[in-house]
């Protein structure tokens, strides 16, 4: 799938439909529906890979993780014509963990993938509600579950072991959020969001069944969507 282009498209869409619609406005008491294709890109700051005592595992080494494409869907609720409260469902993404530095050379390509959930709370500022082009801003709070960890035969082997597997803590993280919705018809509109999470976890890596390496690791994706939505 090539986000690029699919953002392309939309911003065209938008554009055109700009011209030629008019306002929705959005009101006290309306709930907003969108959904949108959204690409996440981690931006890892890693700490050192160590032993469970601390002691650091072939210095310097740490981890990265690659970027995914997925759906969301969030639903908002206008408590007053500005002010609104968003509850955003993503669909989870599988995203690819590679070591960096020493472990990276020793093992190179990916070492481990974890599939991502993190559903959140988002408060919710709309600039313009009456205008056809309506920016918004928010901040908030998610609860992100990892999920379905797993560690390659390359690691494995890497570490000369029978068996490895990861666990990677599920964590709390804050969020703030910048959008626009730009209306195409009475009842439609094209959205384009964006977010940044910070986030910061623990993976644990076994090793033949027993807690061998630690490694503290902060996430902090940037998220980018673009999407359709309407109102009710």
């Amino acid at each position: 799938m090539n986000f690029s282009k699919t953002l392309m498209s939309f911003a065209a869409i938008a554009v055109t439909a700009v011209i030629n619609s008019s306002a929705m406005a959005v009101q006290q008491g309306d709930w907003l529906v969108r959904t949108r294709i959204i690409n996440i890109s981690p931006n890892v700051s890693s700490g050192e890979i160590t032993f469970m005592d601390g002691t650091p595992v072939a210095p310097p080494s740490g981890i990265d993780v690659d970027s995914a494409v997925t759906l969301d869907i969030d639903i908002t609720y206008m408590f007053t014509n500005n002010f609104g409260v968003e509850l955003l469902l993503d669909l989870t993404s599988a995203h690819d963990v590679n070591a960096t530095g020493n472990l990276g050379t020793a093992i190179p390509g990916k070492i481990a993938e974890v599939t991502v959930l993190p559903p959140a709370l988002i408060a919710q500022y709309h600039f313009m509600p009456q205008n056809n082009i309506r920016p918004y801003a928010g901040a908030g709070i998610s609860y992100t579950f990892f999920m379905n960890e797993k560690t390659t035969d390359a690691l494995t082997n890497g570490l000369g072991a029978g068996s490895s597997d990861l666990i990677v803590d599920d964590t709390f993280a804050f969020l703030v959020q910048a959008g626009v919705d730009v209306d195409i018809s009475q009842n439609w509109y094209v959205n384009f969001d964006a977010k940044y999470f910070l986030m910061d976890t623990m993976a644990t890596i076994r090793v033949d069944g027993t807690n061998t390496y630690q490694v503290d690791f902060d996430l902090d994706p940037m998220i980018l969507g673009v999407g359709i939505g309407t109102r009710f």
